[in-house]
């Protein structure tokens, strides 16, 4: 008998425009001792399908349409808050995606692990701290004596989704709850918390959900994967069969979306149009604190038409040297030149010049984007700012803009928030282009990305790249989309460079151990060569 049996489930939503049918007649089932994955792009209702199981889908405006949820002979569709509040943390627990929003920033972690521990089986104080020590080191917090007092903010990304794991399994659950724990971390991380779910999971002899966007990630470690798209399940079955024979149209659209190596000219122009020469910058971290050395003596070349990838951690300075290139924080030390300009000297108006010909794209363009002003307003603004445009003959220009990053024209009195996070990727990508730079800063600008939704702007980004004519440094800390869209790649590493190569070079022979390991972080990739 298997440990949840969810049979033909239904989740709607009421809202003023009409009902939105959010999970419709879905069924699945979870083994113990399996992991079982759904996927789907965001909106496709695994999320929700799996918060209805236990009462956390706010009613009104979402409503059960119907189905069962059977867990340990109990039907959880049919069960009570205060039932399901007995169940929830104890025999089933969950992972959420963002453990910073999920942690209570004003308890320490022990607290917090503490918590649901003397909450269903009302144990000491003394036990319950030493039971949340022995699950901190269980998931690899290192030195819990001293950290098991900290707060959620002095942990790293990593280590807070290990509290967030070690939370979820403190009452020994039956069934855990993964949802996209993974999708905020760079890939050395993510694969040291895919590989601890898997040894937790066969360790305890626990059924796991593993909700996800992203087959790579599941490659390997499901046992069971259930596909599904705009609230059904369009295919499922064993991690073989799917990765190997998929049926579905839907299903072979998340694997050709998974990034592949692209071919890449070998004929552009030796003469760089970027020269950074023994690059530092610094920055203080007070008084009595040595400066935090974030980018360190680096230098390289970056020739006219070439997409030159920088891969890294999150820390390794990758950022600071596309900022450091477009002057958007101090340099300390070294030299750039710019098409023979050396852009560590310009001030004021020489430096506002220079900065139409090189433009950056960033990670979050909800972050990035003005909420106040509408996609018009965005891509006007640096039309008339450089006078590249008039108030007559704006209009076009925007037009134009909208046109050459696919999106309709009748969007353009639209604010960020009516689009999605795609969309929103190419109006920060046309606003870039406002200027017709000849380099462009790509700053992680697919990693908060569904992975349909990135192939989609990296083929955009690849073939404006042609059309323009550009110049850019694409930064990553994920080699297989670097691979996929860069002519060289750069591999970062606390603020050295410590190996460089055509993406070819690095995948077939790797030099350095640093460059291995992330090779060897890419998800499902021995699975899926």
């Amino acid at each position: 008998m298997a440990l949840l049996e969810v049979h033909n489930l239904g989740v709607s939503f009421v809202t003023r425009n009409g009902t939105n049918k959010a999970v419709d007649d879905v069924s699945f089932s979870v083994e113990s001792g399996q992991i079982t994955a759904i996927i789907g792009e965001s909106g496709s209702g695994k999320s929700v399908a799996c918060y209805s199981l236990l009462g956390l889908i706010p009613q009104p405006p979402g409503r059960i349409d119907g189905g069962r949820a059977l867990f340990g002979g109990r039907d959880l569709l049919q069960l009570g808050e205060r039932e399901l509040r007995k169940i929830r943390g104890r025999d089933i627990a969950m992972v959420f995606q963002d453990p910073m929003t999920c942690l209570n920033p004003y308890m320490t972690v022990g607290k917090q692990l503490m918590e649901p521990l003397r909450y269903h089986q009302n144990v000491s104080p003394a036990d319950a701290r030493r039971r949340a020590l022995e699950l901190l080191e269980e998931v690899g917090i290192r030195d819990p004596e001293s950290t098991i007092d900290n707060y959620p903010h002095q942990f790293s990304g990593g280590m807070r989704q290990r509290v967030m794991i070690a939370m979820a399994l403190i009452n020994e659950p039956q069934l855990l709850i993964a949802d996209e724990p993974t999708t905020a971390l760079d890939v050395t991380i993510q694969a040291q918390i895919l590989q601890l779910i898997a040894q937790l999971q066969r360790k305890r002899d626990i059924g796991v959900i593993f909700i996800s966007h992203d087959l790579a990630v599941v490659a390997d470690i499901a046992d069971q994967i259930v596909v599904m798209q705009k609230g059904k399940i369009v295919e499922s079955g064993d991690r073989t069969g799917i990765f190997q024979q998929a049926q579905h149209p839907y299903t072979q659209k998340l694997l050709s979306a998974i990034p592949a190596d692209s071919k890449h000219s070998e004929l552009l122009p030796a003469e760089p149009l970027i020269r950074v020469r023994e690059l530092c910058t610094w920055f203080s971290q007070g008084h009595k604190q040595p400066p935090l050395q974030a980018v360190n003596k680096v230098s390289f070349d970056i020739r006219r038409g070439e997409v030159l990838g920088l891969v890294g951690e999150s820390g390794s300075g990758k950022s600071t040297i596309g900022r450091s290139i477009l002057r958007l924080v101090p340099v300390t030390s070294g030299q750039v030149d710019f098409d023979g300009t050396d852009v560590t000297a310009l001030q004021g108006r020489e430096l506002k010049k220079m900065r139409r010909r090189m433009q950056i794209i960033f990670q979050d363009p909800f972050a990035s984007l003005n909420p106040r002003m509408t996609v018009y307003d965005t891509l006007a603004e640096p039309l008339l700012l450089h006078g590249i445009e008039t108030r007559k003959t704006v209009a076009q220009g925007v037009l134009k803009l909208m046109d050459d990053v696919g999106l309709a024209r009748h969007f353009v009195r639209k604010y960020p928030h009516e689009f999605s996070g795609g969309q929103r990727q190419r109006i920060a990508i046309g606003r870039a282009l406002a200027t017709r730079p000849e380099f462009i800063v790509a700053d992680e600008p697919v990693s908060a990305l569904d992975v349909t939704i990135q192939a989609q702007i990296l083929d955009l980004m690849q073939a404006l790249g042609r059309e323009y004519g550009l110049t850019m440094l694409f930064i990553s800390h994920d080699l297989a989309v670097v691979r996929h869209l860069a002519d060289r790649i750069l591999v970062l590493h606390q603020g050295e460079v410590v190996e460089t190569g055509s993406g070819q070079e690095l995948f077939e022979h790797p030099q350095q151990d640093y460059t291995k390991s992330l090779l060897a972080s890419i998800p499902g990739r021995s699975l899926l060569q």
